[in-house]
């Protein structure tokens, strides 16, 4: 073999390697890893957007938002299997409150083109347990 037809195959293997690379976590999977050592609270319908610190998408599933150490996790009561976690999230709100419901526009990361939208639902509080005391 030549060596130009060795590097292309090198290269051709280099490309095809994430193909059979270990499949990714399902969405439940990268929640469940998300809000390991946490523990769930009662549904508000609204949460403070001054007080979240950052959002999370989770592909197809959810939408966390961090405020303070909580975590609010928000299962789109439609459009959820249009989320991706290269979208950008484009928020309407009237107000300072992300309420259940308000609907989120999603635009392409690299194309700057819009997605679809999701309508939110309820946002579960997620809390850290705290170690029992000896």
């Amino acid at each position: 073999m030549t060596s130009i037809f060795k590097a292309l195959l090198a290269g051709a293997a280099l490309i095809a390697a994430p193909a059979f690379a270990a499949p990714r976590d399902t969405p439940e999977q990268q929640l469940a890893k998300l809000l390991e050592g946490r523990t769930p609270g009662a549904p508000v319908n609204c949460i403070s957007l001054a007080t979240s610190n950052t959002s999370q998408i989770i592909k197809g599933k959810a939408i966390v938002y961090r405020v303070g150490s909580k975590l609010y996790v928000n299962e789109p009561r439609s459009g959820a299997e249009s989320l991706n976690d290269d979208d950008i999230l484009v928020t309407k709100v009237f107000g300072s409150q992300l309420c259940s419901i308000d609907t989120i526009n999603l635009v392409d990361r690299s194309s700057q083109f819009p997605r679809g939208f999701v309508i939110l639902d309820k946002f579960v509080p997620w809390t850290k347990v705290k170690p029992a005391a000896r």
